[in-house]
């Protein structure tokens, strides 16, 4: 069967069809704001909430309360992020019983990553066994996150493990908290530019199968020919 021929399309016949496609500047100026209000940006949001002209989705002192606990978290101050949260909205927690388990969790390896293991130990004992009583995904967490202290620094630490001691490990855990609070919001998880940018690029991957095209470059916003081999 012979292979179908791929069609070709050019940089400037590409470059001109994307120029056709209208997008008012109302909707680019929601996409803006929503980008910076979803990341945290206060002061920028600020500024171009004056000089578009419109207003933000949410109060800007919500979004400055998101970044503080997002802070927090990544320099591995547990207490001061629920207590943060719990003024923001007592209800965050109380209804979402697996995003608290994350910050229990999170504290738990704060105090092995402080060597403080008799805090730790009777933390574990009194918080977190009981939820893992409730449980199997949180026994599982549980069980990982006390692995660290068998391991301690041994270098047959499975990676699965020695992750949790990691940045990205509280990255991950404030990514959470702040989409549970952007939800609470009724705000988006994800910014709707991210999830624009991810569509644009299954597109690519879909019209790649049957043309050449040039692609777009999310580096520097420029266009490069892309031929099949």
């Amino acid at each position: 069967m012979p292979v179908q021929q791929k069609a070709k399309i050019y940089q400037e016949e590409w470059e001109r069809r994307l120029h056709d496609v209208q997008v008012s500047k109302e909707d680019l100026n929601r996409l803006v704001m929503d980008y910076l209000v979803i990341e945290g940006y206060k002061t920028a949001a600020e500024e171009f909430s004056k000089e578009a002209g419109m207003e933000s989705p949410v109060d800007f002192d919500s979004i400055e309360n998101r970044m503080n606990i997002r802070e927090a978290l990544q320099r591995g101050d547990v207490g001061e992020a629920i207590t943060r949260v719990n003024d923001l909205n007592p209800e965050i927690l109380d209804t979402n019983p697996s995003l608290y388990f994350r910050l229990q969790q999170q504290k738990l390896i704060e105090y092995i990553r402080q060597g403080k293991i008799a805090e730790a130990l009777q933390f574990a004992q009194e918080e977190l066994a009981p939820r893992g009583e409730e449980s199997p995904e949180f026994l599982s967490e549980l069980e990982r996150t006390m692995a660290l202290l068998a391991f301690e620094s041994s270098p047959m630490m499975p990676a699965s493990v020695s992750e949790l001691l990691s940045p990205a490990q509280r990255m991950k855990t404030a990514a959470e908290v702040n989409a549970a609070i952007l939800e609470s919001f009724s705000q988006g998880k994800e910014a709707k530019l991210v999830g624009l940018l991810r569509l644009l690029c299954w597109g690519e991957a879909m019209l790649e199968e049957r043309a050449d095209l040039p692609k777009l470059d999310l580096s520097d916003g420029t266009f490069g020919e892309r031929m099949s081999g």
